[in-house]
């Protein structure tokens, strides 16, 4: 069965929109905070948020809902989503929520939910949740109506978190590194942790006024950071998104380093190290064929998920790996976090570098992609069913066969077929998605 409110990660769109408004967020809180009150404690939510102009606007919303229910709220401000997950676990909270948007613009906002155990909830947690929505939740007598503050220590709380997934022996000195915070909500996190770890540090992306988050700055803007590497010489440069759980690597030509190659570098020293679990990598299937033949040399599996970093994790918790992720830079390591974390990614991406002694150029590229293409292409899903559209995949796909793959889906978001292809020989996949491309534009 569908749901009305919560997409592939949370509740998200335009504030001050229809999914998005103070009264839902209240609504959001009173029915989250009514499904996790299980016991006959004092029940306690722990909110962060991003530095969103929008973040005011539904924190004190969401503190009206738990409050009404009975709950106890934690206010702990401007946080990276990873950080809000620690918390929840480290503070014993019944419920952690982020405001954030991840790395969308500032006009839009989005309620993420974590369970006390730091881990977002289930499908039929979050079931459970909007039928309390729309059925509404009874509030408390007088008496019980929870309170609320704010707590100051919450940034130390994580950076000495984030800190300790750093090998102890090893510093950051001498290492120049050029940090872009997408003006988003690890602004003051990121740089105070290299900083305490002995980097040298060029900014950008520190400077949050409501408006700017992710504005040509962050992990999807990377050229922004790539020229401030080369104007800087910088050894290296990192670019978090709007609510810092995800990791885009520049090195000190230039160069972009995605999420595959990060992951690739990680799996092997933790191979090395005997500390790679599960002996394989888990990844969504946009992740790079090269990717998968470079771990298989390796001896390590690659296991493919569903696009999402939730669909990531739930692998990673079956099959007990410890290294999962999204080739956007979305890098779950389970040892340290129970979500994506771009700042303890960067942490191990910096240990290497620091341990090689070589150019990030030279560390960070452990294989040659193949050649990938992907296009969106606007129509409504129900064209996948269409005969014209089968026999143009069918055909792609007998082309592709033995040396590289398709993947057509559509959007969890929007009215978009995706088409994906990769092999080694690019010219074969511009074909391929080409033509598949075609198909679907031209389906009745």
């Amino acid at each position: 069965m569908g749901k009305r409110y919560f997409g592939t990660d949370g509740i998200r769109g335009l504030a001050n929109g229809p999914m998005m408004t103070p009264e839902i967020a209240m609504r959001v809180g009173q029915a989250a905070g009514t499904h996790f009150m299980r016991g006959d404690w004092r029940h306690r939510v722990l909110i962060g948020k991003d530095t969103r102009l929008s973040g005011y606007m539904l924190e004190q919303a969401l503190t009206a809902g738990f409050t009404s229910v009975g709950m106890d709220v934690v206010q702990v401000g401007p946080m990276p989503t990873p950080a809000v997950a620690l918390l929840t676990r480290e503070m014993r909270a019944d419920l952690g929520v982020m405001l954030s948007a991840s790395h969308n613009p500032f006009f839009d906002n989005g309620i993420k939910l974590f369970g006390p155990d730091g881990y977002k909830l289930s499908d039929d947690d979050e079931r459970t949740i909007e039928a309390l929505i729309d059925s509404g939740a009874a509030l408390v007598p007088s008496k019980d109506i929870g309170r609320a503050r704010r707590i100051d220590d919450a940034r130390g709380r994580y950076i000495h978190a984030a800190k300790s997934s750093f090998p102890e022996k090893l510093r950051l000195d001498g290492l120049k590194v050029a940090l872009d915070c997408a003006n988003g909500a690890a602004y003051r996190v990121a740089p105070e942790a290299l900083w305490e770890l002995g980097a040298e540090l060029v900014t950008i992306g520190t400077t949050p006024d409501g408006f700017n988050i992710n504005d040509k700055v962050g992990s999807t803007h990377p050229e922004t950071l790539a020229k401030a590497v080369r104007e800087s010489g910088a050894h290296i440069g990192l670019a978090l998104d709007g609510d810092a759980d995800r990791l885009i690597v520049i090195d000190e030509t230039g160069a972009v380093v995605d999420g595959d190659q990060l992951m690739a570098l990680i799996a092997e020293y933790r191979m090395l190290e005997g500390r790679l679990k599960g002996g394989s990598v888990v990844a969504t299937v946009m992740s790079n064929l090269g990717l998968e033949r470079h771990l298989e040399r390796l001896g390590i599996g690659l296991v493919r998920t569903a696009v999402g970093d939730r669909h990531v994790l739930e692998a990673m918790r079956r099959l007990g790996c410890n290294i999962g992720g999204e080739q956007s830079g979305h890098i779950i390591l389970s040892d340290h976090s129970t979500t994506g974390d771009g700042l303890i990614a960067a942490l191990q991406v910096l240990a290497v570098l620091v341990q090689e002694k070589r150019p990030a150029s030279q560390v960070l590229r452990r294989f040659a992609p193949f050649p990938q293409l992907l296009k969106n292409v606007r129509q409504e899903p129900r064209v996948l069913e269409l005969p014209s559209v089968k026999a143009a995949i069918a055909d792609a796909e007998a082309a592709l066969a033995g040396s590289g793959r398709l993947l057509v889906r559509k959007s969890g978001t929007e009215p978009l077929i995706r088409v994906m292809a990769e092999a080694e020989d690019r010219a074969l996949v511009e074909r391929m998605v080409e033509a598949v491309c075609d198909a679907v534009k031209t389906a009745a």
